[in-house]
């Protein structure tokens, strides 16, 4: 005898058996009432097997086996349904359950360092004191989220891992040194007079592997990670780094190193770099460098609270320098008006690759094309010679020759005029100069 496909549950054959008696019922269609008969005449025909036929017997007894597994099955498949509803049913509950709390309990932000296992991870507190601790993990928060040095929500009371942070929020703190595209510097190469070879040097160290990374490529070279600009003040190092932001299309992060010295410096200072990559490509322009990489003194003693703090703000500062690799298309700028007090492991190769120096303008040819740049605006009288000027033998920062030609330009609204002349600027020199106390050669001296 030839095997049949599976038989359905008994109990579903018995119910198409009363449909087919109540065939008069309204709702059993013609079709459904041939499909039944059809099924009920394959039941007669096991039915009516021969009792004393040993393979039948033995057919026989396997159907009514499969057909209780059968059953069993479907039985188990209906609890399994149920079971995932309830369970499907207690996640929103839960769910609802913590966004309800979160809404209503303020929480607290913190740094994951190490997930120890799937209730258990290891977080630091930025409250001043970077307080490790190990805290539990809310069972409805997705595991693939936790990644070391993400920013989490702690919930106040408990202090269990609630959530995780985006990037945008993680990094609010940082947030406020990123300058936005429509406030950025509107200084442009042309602006800086003067500083040819300081340009060149650092258009090929930040622009360049920013812009056109695919020479650096080509030729096998990694790019400076950072730069150094260094030089007695107003000489246009922070001009500079402004006409490099305004070059790029990267994000642009300015900070004042005095800002990272403050108590939560090297979270700051972490946040800063990590919002960078997010946001790469970026540069980070760091001004007045000196404040949180001073020389770090040998003797081990001495030294306040304050200044091992800073000791730790510059710490982090070489972490995330050493994070950086040649994917990382993140550039440093710092700048410094004390380049020699320095922390040497600032300095070497590999965290800032390139160091270049800024000095006052001495030939009467670098002094006219600061002249020429801060001019470009003014009206001037045909008695100005700016050769004359430039001749004049102080030693002069760019900041103070635009100072002088501000104070021309001044003399020049005092008098009610619309042009500029040639008294106005001996006025304005002397104005500039005669405030200082001292040869200008003194003034510079402690920078050489």
């Amino acid at each position: 005898m030839a095997l049949r496909p599976p038989r359905p549950c008994p109990a579903g054959v018995q119910q198409r058996q009363l449909d087919v008696d109540g065939a008069g019922n309204a709702k059993t269609s013609p079709e459904q009432k041939l499909e039944l008969l059809d099924l009920q005449e394959e039941d007669d025909e096991l039915i009516f097997l021969d009792a004393d036929d040993e393979e039948g017997r033995q057919l026989r007894e396997k159907l009514e086996s499969l057909e209780r597994e059968f059953c069993l099955l479907d039985e188990q498949r209906d609890d399994a349904l149920l079971q995932i509803h309830e369970l499907e049913e207690t996640v929103r509950f839960r769910e609802e359950l913590v966004r309800r709390l979160t809404a209503v309990t303020p929480l607290v932000a913190a740094q994951l360092d190490e997930v120890v296992d799937e209730r258990h991870a290891v977080v630091t507190l930025s409250d001043g004191c970077e307080r490790k601790m190990c805290v539990g993990v809310a069972g409805s928060l997705d595991r693939g989220l936790l990644k070391p040095s993400a920013s989490v929500a702690l919930n106040r009371r408990s202090h269990a891992l609630v959530g995780v942070l985006p990037s945008d929020v993680a990094g609010c703190s940082a947030a406020r040194f990123l300058v936005a595209d429509a406030d950025k510097p509107g200084v442009a190469y042309g602006d800086i007079g003067g500083c040819e070879a300081q340009k060149r040097e650092v258009r090929e160290a930040v622009e360049l592997p920013l812009t056109h990374p695919e020479l650096f490529a080509a030729a096998g070279v990694d790019p400076p990670r950072g730069v150094l600009l260094h030089g007695p003040p107003g000489t246009g190092k922070t001009m500079l780094a402004k006409a490099v932001a305004r070059e790029t299309s990267a994000a642009f992060f300015r900070v004042n190193a005095a800002e990272l010295a403050r108590h939560d410096g090297p979270r700051v200072v972490r946040d800063l770099f990590r919002l960078a990559r997010d946001r790469a490509p970026a540069i980070v322009f760091i001004d007045e460098v000196d404040a949180i990489a001073a020389a770090r003194q040998g003797g081990g003693g001495g030294g306040g609270g304050a200044e091992r703090h800073v000791q730790r703000v510059l710490m982090e500062l070489l972490t995330q320098m050493d994070g950086f690799d040649e994917s990382t298309n993140v550039r440093v700028i710092m700048a410094t008006n004390r380049a020699d007090d320095l922390d040497p492991a600032l300095l070497r190769p590999g965290r800032l690759d390139r160091k270049v120096e800024f000095t006052a303008a001495e030939s009467p040819e670098e002094k006219r094309l600061v002249l020429q740049t801060c001019t470009a605006g003014m009206s001037l009288d045909g008695d100005v010679d700016l050769d004359a000027l430039a001749a004049r033998r102080d030693k002069l920062s760019a900041a103070e020759i635009a100072a002088v030609c501000r104070e021309a330009g001044m003399q020049a609204v005092r008098d009610r005029r619309g042009t500029v002349t040639a008294d106005d600027f001996d006025k304005g020199y002397l104005a500039v100069v005669g405030k200082r106390p001292g040869d200008v050669a003194t003034e510079f001296h402690f920078y050489n």
